[in-house]
């Protein structure tokens, strides 16, 4: 990937961190763990799920499934973005008056499921890679999980389901931000190594750093058809990426900032952005 993609895409997340940001307010939102998955979110609509605006009816198009659906900020940041849907209406988060809310909601375009409960969504992906499968077509199944809800013994079902049916066409990735609610995964029950477990279950397995757009592109490039495997990328991430100040804090994985605050953190993301640029010019000087 060439360095101007790569500058493109970050830029493009952190236009989508913006609205994570914003939706922070006025009744809040899952901030810390919509900004851990929001460059995985812009990289899959931006690089590698054939879905647009204009084919969201498609039976041909990808699809994508979040099941860890309280980070919807970082989904509806990211249509509004892309163009799905208009960027107003995001300040509707949470208003009787329209469907954005804490969850995916179908009513939205570009939300192909809604989800709740935790661990639901990899079956419900695994149904339509299925129907993908009968129908002979090459639509790629994307579900995003978090790591928390691996602790869900339907998440651990579907797996087996899955590989006995042989669904290679199936992708979960897994935003490893490696906290659940407000507890680190590894002090509640532990996960790891998560490798092997997938491994043990008959999954290809890559992991990789969640935030570098050159290794999620190599991960999601290499992936191979054919073999009658599942295909799962351990993302690892880091909670409430881009803003110092909240980052792997267990306190803020919800938040309902005032306006003033939320304005605070966007000159902080931004200050951010410029200290990266900064350090990268005096590493090449």
């Amino acid at each position: 990937m060439d360095k101007n993609k790569i500058e493109g895409l970050q830029f493009l997340a952190t236009k989508v961190r913006e609205h994570i940001i914003t939706m922070s307010a006025d009744g809040g939102c899952f901030i810390g763990a919509s900004l851990s998955c929001a460059d995985l979110i812009v990289y899959l609509y931006s690089e590698f799920l054939n879905i647009t605006p204009n084919n969201l009816t498609d039976s041909e198009r990808d699809y994508l499934f979040l099941s860890k659906g309280h980070d919807v900020p970082a989904l509806y940041g990211t249509l509004a973005e892309l163009g799905f849907i208009e960027k107003k209406r995001l300040s509707n988060h949470l208003s009787t008056t329209d469907s954005i809310y804490w969850h995916p909601n179908r009513a939205v375009p570009g939300v192909e499921y809604h989800s709740g409960s935790l661990g639901h969504l990899p079956s419900v992906g695994i149904g339509v890679a299925m129907d993908c499968k009968m129908k002979k077509q090459t639509n790629r199944i994307v579900v995003i999980v978090g790591d928390g809800e691996m602790n869900e013994g339907t998440f651990w079902e579907a797996l087996l389901v899955a590989n006995a049916y042989k669904l290679d066409n199936l992708i979960i990735l897994v935003d490893r931000n490696h906290f659940q609610a407000n507890i680190r995964t590894e002090d509640l029950i532990p996960l790891e190594s998560l490798e092997k477990k997938f491994e043990a279950f008959n999954c290809s397995v890559n992991r990789i750093n969640g935030h570098d757009f050159e290794e999620i592109d190599a991960a999601f490039k290499g992936l191979k058809q054919g073999t009658g495997k599942v295909n799962v990328i351990v993302a690892d991430t880091l909670r409430g990426k881009g803003l110092p100040s909240i980052e792997a804090r267990a306190d803020r994985w919800f938040c309902n900032f005032t306006r003033e605050e939320t304005n605070a953190l966007i000159r902080e993301l931004h200050g951010e952005m410029k200290a990266k640029i900064e350090s990268e010019t005096l590493t090449v000087r």
